[in-house]
């Protein structure tokens, strides 16, 4: 830790060493005028200064390049972290570049520095680089030099070299040159009273472009910098606002009407540091560009109006006082303005030429006024002694600060005469002054006022105490100031310690409360006197270590904000944070969605149809939306619905006007085009009915209606037509009502008619507005439907390329990811290696690749050397199977991902390289001579783009689009039995061969039986031989060798009654053979089984509980040979053994019934009894071996040939639980509502209950069924119960209305 020295370099400018940090070069564009002059070369001696040197012959006027007078350079008597070499141009220049050099055929030599720079030799500013102070990089000898083209060109008059290290084996010594060209500009002096207009020829000005530039420094947080106004309500204005610039803009509002036209833009951060900052304001209408130092905001404004009206002038300097409140309310600018330009006007020319009038208040001069200020800089290891004026009865201090920290150490100071000491903090962002009393016995005051002081805005502190009292106030607010009157008594000391404490330092008794301050103090008065940090600077008096004096080297690492999608930045003084509650997204800066891309992403996460939120571009500036996920098909549709409701009537308009129906989506415009562009197909249903209403007229007229789509493109099809092509579906169809139209409301009839179908081409959906211009005449009618977006598919999800060897690859545009980038795709290979992905630059690269069979490699270069992320994974990856690959790399952090292994994370270095700069292509595969990737890479997503690897596979020789062998990875999907059919875009479950129904056969098929009801199925198709030996269908056989095992079967299904005695399933044959499952009286189950060679059937009696309890029950009986076994519900499965004189094949089986057995022929009695009244309830998921009974009734399927039905079968679920979204927490859900009270949430669950209860009881008096909500099948359905029933999927039937009082 360095600490006061005596004299020699001693007297330099200490400033403050930030720790070694790698850098390098960074090239600047060509520019049409090349600004590269040497600076430095030509200059005299008198131009350079240094904070000491070794010699004369060592001096800094040495200190050129490439020259050896004196001793070759210069260098400083002391090799330490206080040394500098400064260079007076003479006046300001633009610095595009810096070189440097050793001391000549020397040891000497810098190896990192840092540039300062400043106009007047004080007041100085470090450079900065990717939002950090930046740190050069060096020389590595003596005469080799080293050069850097600065990312963007300061202007100045001197720049000052600080070394902050060199080599270790001489010392510092260092020859520099500076690149750049002149500069000149006129400058203005406001000062904050002055106000300078320019007026208008024509007293009002109206302008549909405007271009403002200029040039602003202050210190000052507050200060209008231009504004304009009109009587119309118009204005503009530019201002700072703490410390901040705020772009007001007005082009219009109508006060008696919905337009707003107030539009207000902030940007930038800490303008108050008396350095320049150029502002270019440039507007076209409503579309704005606002820059601010290189940094550009893009915006349009609010309102419906494109033009600016201003009244008599424009002001610079502030707002002339008018009488209005706004005009005495805003402070006027106090500072410096350069290189006024409005609209070409070069504003500051006509004021020095005195072509422009300034207010009469205050005075307008052409030479900027510095400040007075003097600030000082801290780190976390810093303090400054300043001295105090011994044993005085009052204990003065006051000064400003400004830092981002909560906590910090302000100033410490001990009593004389061992009366205590004073210590005043920065505590959870509020100042706290503690005073420790040590007289008599230890005690101690405290006090504190202020809130929020961590800010970055300069705050004030004073602070007094004397005998028996202390007040503390903060920003000048007398009225808030915090006082007290404890006993005290005060005897300054000689040592006040600010932002540190030597002692402390130096592990002393005494410990202070809070850490070291990071920030810059200004204005500091000890005893009533101003500090002057000039005599500090050179040690006489105090002392002071690891402190820069005028500099305030203060950073907003939130401006620009690196938090996305709305995240809430905030920050300490070495880094920021993003808060992402509510937004929708997650990570350290808010950029992965927390939503999948797609309805086709959800599906194959075993979700089912439901609302879900869905981020088409991923990490894109688009936002989620709420979406309808329909999968009950192969192809998943997503459906956008809007606000129009079925057949709204068209209201009649004169002939001058059209009828306009706007149509509002529940997703924006540019949401719903990133669907339809990743859709394979999308559809929207329009529908027109008239009387006397034309649509569209002839092919070749003048069409009375028309839609508007994307683009705001208007279209004269209609639904089931196709562009360019003004006709309905019927004149595609040729069968419009009258053959001379193409639609059928052509033909102006006096009845209604209707033209209705689909709109299919996805280029043109959706559609926003229907203008229809044919309903003035009297009788004139007409009502419109648009049903919502449907579109199927996902083709980014799929999109899919082979590699066929690891030397191909596939080449895109390089990729853009500066200082955010993100990339996901799905991989399958055997090979155990192969790069993924590789992007170079010139040093700068990122890479993904399979570095073996288990681990997955990304690794990148930003500039700060290269950092690898590897993610290991317990099996091997090179399994022929789908694997999943996340990386990310932004400014905080880098992360990578395998499928759901652990996310490896990487911190990114505090100070350095932010920006990724790539130059070469993107190659996907192997490039470059790397061992490539064999295999398939599918949906891959960079910065949520989704890359196209199908299209360029098809263009690139020896490449395959697409990827077979999707059932190999998601083939478990399917289930219940459900075969995986493979697909070119994924693949389908096959459940013909199941109970079950739905995308991944899991869906119950179920129907409710009423009394008399009953269905067989035949095990012989209609026409076959009525007895062939081992008779059964293909779907009974043995799939080893095609032959019937009647040794074994397997039954399941599910069931729900209330009465009992009755039959659930029956199984006959052409012998005496027969299974039975049945519930007893008493309401137990009872399987029968005969198979011959026994007198009695043999029964399986599970009596431990009532199954006609109206409840669903599953039952799963499995027989081979002798052995049965039985899994009721979810109970453990018991076995049972046929008695050994019992055959074990079922012989020559013919029929299966359920509900009731109607057979010819000799029924055992005991089931005959059973027959009556039959089986009332719902059976569902019905399987014997490999038929599905029920299904085939309910389906038409390759078996239902096989069935008969007696009455009237309603589909239904029966009870079972539909699968589910599982729901998202708070954490995950920005939408999720979790401030309700729980009291409110019990109070409505209650409600919903007690609803329930009512409603139920209503219900169960119509037909055993409980579902009230009206079906939209009940005009084709036989009765009103059928089209309930067969058009809920979700349908639960219960039980019979006699027995359901226990339910209440």
């Amino acid at each position: 830790m360095p600490v006061a020295r005596g004299a020699g370099c001693g007297a330099a400018l200490s400033l403050w060493l930030v720790g070694s940090i790698l850098c390098r070069a960074w090239t600047a564009p060509a520019t049409s005028q090349k600004c590269d002059e040497p600076l430095v070369s030509g200059l005299p001696h008198v131009a350079f200064s240094s904070s000491c040197s070794m010699s004369g012959s060592y001096s800094p006027g040495y200190a050129k390049i490439n020259k050896r007078g004196g001793a070759g350079g210069w260098s400083p008597s002391d090799s330490d972290h206080y040394q500098w070499l400064q260079v007076d141009f003479g006046n300001r220049k633009q610095i595009s570049a810096i070189a440097t050099q050793g001391r000549y055929s020397s040891s000497d030599w810098v190896t990192q520095y840092r540039m300062l720079y400043s106009d007047t030799g004080r007041n100085w500013k470090p450079y900065h680089q990717d939002g950090n102070i930046w740190a050069f990089p060096g020389n590595v000898n003596s005469d080799s030099v080293v050069r850097h083209d600065l990312q963007h060109p300061v202007i100045a008059r001197y720049v000052r070299i600080v070394p902050l290290d060199w080599n270790g084996e001489g010392r510092i010594g260092l020859r520099i040159e500076v690149y750049g060209c002149s500069y000149w500009a006129d400058v203005i002096n406001f000062d904050g009273h002055v106000v300078l207009p320019y007026r208008f020829r024509n007293k009002k000005m109206k302008t549909l472009k405007d271009v403002i530039a200029l040039k602003f420094k202050t210190s000052e947080s507050e200060g209008v910098i231009l504004h304009g106004e009109g009587q119309q309500g118009d204005y503009i204005t530019l201002e700072l606002k703490k410390a901040k610039l705020v772009f007001s803009l007005n082009l219009g509002s109508n006060q008696l009407g919905p337009i707003y036209g107030h539009t207000s833009v902030t940007t930038g951060s800490l303008l108050d540091d008396h350095h320049w900052h150029s502002v270019v304001i440039e507007r076209q209408g409503r579309s704005l560009n606002l820059t601010l130092d290189r940094s550009t905001q893009h915006f349009r404004t609010n309102g419906e109006f494109d033009y600016l009206d201003l009244d008599y002038e424009i002001t610079f300097g502030g707002i002339p006082f008018s009488g209005k409140p706004s005009s005495s309310s805003r402070k006027n600018f106090k500072g410096c303005m350069e290189n006024i330009n409005y609209n070409g006007i070069n504003i500051t020319d006509l004021a020095r030429r005195k072509k422009l009038e300034p207010s009469n208040v205050g005075n307008l001069s052409f030479t900027c006024v510095e400040p007075y200020t003097v600030p000082v800089f801290f780190n976390a290891t810093s303090y400054l002694e300043v001295p105090g004026r011994l044993h005085q009865d009052l204990f003065s201090v006051s000064f400003q600060f400004r830092t981002w920290n909560p906590n910090g150490l302000l100033l410490f100071s001990h009593f004389a005469d061992n009366l205590g000491n004073v210590e005043i903090d920065l505590t959870d962002s509020k100042v706290s002054v503690h005073i420790n009393i040590t007289q008599t016995k230890m005690s101690q005051i405290d006090i504190s006022s202020g809130s929020g002081l961590n800010d970055g805005q300069w705050h004030e502190v004073r602070f007094l105490a004397k005998e028996n009292f202390v007040i503390l106030t903060i920003d000048g607010d007398e009225a808030s100031a915090v006082r007290t009157n404890s006993p005290l008594q005060v005897k300054t000391g000689e040592k006040y310690f600010f932002g540190g404490y030597l002692n402390q330092m130096n592990n002393s008794s005494h410990s202070v409360l809070q850490p070291s301050f990071q920030g810059c103090m200004q204005l500091i008065q000890v005893d009533d006197q101003l500090v002057n940090l000039y005599e500090v600077a050179q040690r006489r008096p105090g002392s002071f270590a690891n402190v820069s004096i005028d500099m305030c080297a203060i950073i907003d690492r939130c401006v620009p904000n690196h938090c996305e999608h709305g995240g809430k930045c905030s920050q300490t003084w070495d880094s920021f944070m993003c808060t992402c509650d509510e937004t929708g997204y997650s990570g350290a800066t808010c950029h992965n969605s927390i939503y999948e891309p797609s309805c086709e992403a959800y599906k194959h996460l075993g979700q089912t149809s439901n609302y879900y939120w869905i981020d088409p571009d991923g990490s894109g500036p688009l936002g989620p939306l709420k979406v309808y996920c329909n999968m009950t098909e192969d192809k998943v549709w997503t459906i956008v619905s809007h606000d129009l409701q079925m057949q709204t009537t068209v209201v009649g308009y004169n002939p001058e006007k059209y009828s306009v129906t706007q149509l509002i989506y529940s997703a924006s415009m540019d949401q719903i085009s990133a669907i339809t562009h990743s859709a394979e197909y999308c559809e929207q249903y329009v529908s027109y009915f008239c009387k006397m209403s034309r649509l569209l007229n002839t092919p070749d007229g003048s069409p009375y209606t028309w839609w508007v789509g994307k683009a705001n493109e208007k279209h004269y099809y209609w639904g089931g037509s196709g562009p360019g092509i003004q006709k309905c579906a019927c004149g595609i169809e040729r069968n419009c009502t009258d053959p001379k139209y193409y639609c059928n409301c052509d033909a102006d009839y006096k009845q209604w008619r209707k033209d209705a179908g689909f709109l299919t081409y996805k280029d043109h959906l959706p559609v926003s507005q229907v203008v229809v211009g044919d309903t003035d005449r009297q009788g004139s009618e007409a009502k419109l439907s648009v049903g919502p977006l449907r579109c199927q598919g996902d083709r980014n999800y799929w999109n899919a390329a082979s590699f066929p060897n690891p030397s191909s690859y596939l080449h895109f545009s390089t990729f853009q990811g500066e200082t955010s980038a993100d990339i996901s795709f799905y991989f399958k290979t055997l090979i155990p290696r192969g790069v993924f992905l590789e992007n170079l630059g010139n040093t700068d690269f990122i890479k993904l690749e399979l570095k073996s069979a288990t681990e997955v490699s990304f690794s990148f270069d930003v500039g700060n050397g290269p950092v690898e992320i590897v993610v290991r994974s317990p099996s091997p990856l090179n399994d022929d199977q789908w694997h999943r690959v996340t990386a990310e790399r932004n400014v905080k952090q880098a992360s990578l991902q395998v499928d759901r292994l652990p996310r490896q994370t990487r911190k990114a270095p505090a100070e350095g390289h932010t920006r990724l700069e790539l130059y070469s292509q993107l190659f996907v595969g192997g490039a470059g001579g790397q061992q490539g990737f064999l295999g398939c890479i599918r949906s891959l997503r960079m910065n949520g783009v989704t890359l196209d690897l199908e299209e360029r596979a098809k263009v690139t020789s020896g490449f395959k689009s697409g990827c077979s062998g999707h059932c190999t990875s998601y083939g478990a999907n399917c289930e219940n039995g459900g075969k995986c059919i493979e697909k070119y875009h994924g693949y389908s479950c096959d459940c013909s061969s199941t109970a079950y129904d739905g995308t991944f056969c899991n869906k119950d098929v179920g129907a409710f039986f009423e009394e008399g009801m009953w269905l067989r199925y035949n095990f012989q198709a209609p026409g076959s031989g009525a007895k062939e030996s081992g008779g059964r269908s293909e779907n009974s056989r043995n799939p080893q060798n095609g032959a019937p095992d009647l040794a074994r079967e397997e039954i399941r299904f599910s069931f729900s009654t209330t009465k009992a005695p009755c039959i659930l399933l029956y199984v006959s044959s052409f012998t005496t053979d027969f299974l039975a499952v049945l519930v007893k009286p008493t309401g137990s189950l009872q399987i029968q089984y005969s198979l011959g060679g026994t007198r009695e059937p043999y029964n399986i009696d599970v009596d431990h509980r009532s199954m006609a309890n109206g409840q669903p029950h599953s039952v799963n009986v499995t027989r081979h040979e002798r052995t049965i076994t039985l899994k009721l519900d979810h109970y453990p499965s018991v076995s049972y053994h046929l008695p050994s004189s019992s055959d074990t094949l079922f012989n020559s089986p013919k029929s299966l019934f359920l509900g009731k057995v109607i057979e010819t022929g000799k029924i055992d009695q005991e089931i005959h009894k059973y027959n009556t009244p039959g089986f009332t309830g719902c059976l569902s998921r019905v399987q014997f071996n490999q038929i599905a009974p029920l299904k085939a009734a309910l389906r038409q399927t390759n078996a239902s040939a096989h069935v008969h039905v007696q009455g009237e079968l309603v589909e239904s679920n029966c009870g079972a639980s539909p699968l589910t979204l599982s729901p998202m927490s708070s954490a995950t859900d920005p939408w999720h509502l979790d401030h309700l009270d729980s009291g409110v949430i019990a109070v409505v669950i209650f409600t919903i209950l007690c609803t329930l209860v009512f409603l139920i009881r209503y219900m169960f008096r119509h037909k055993g069924t409980y579902h009230t909500n009206e079906a939209k099948g009940a005009e084709s359905a036989e009765s009103a119960d059928a089209a309930i029933m067969s058009n809920d999927p979700n349908f639960t039937e219960t039980i019979d209305e006699s027995k359901k009082e226990w339910l209440i």
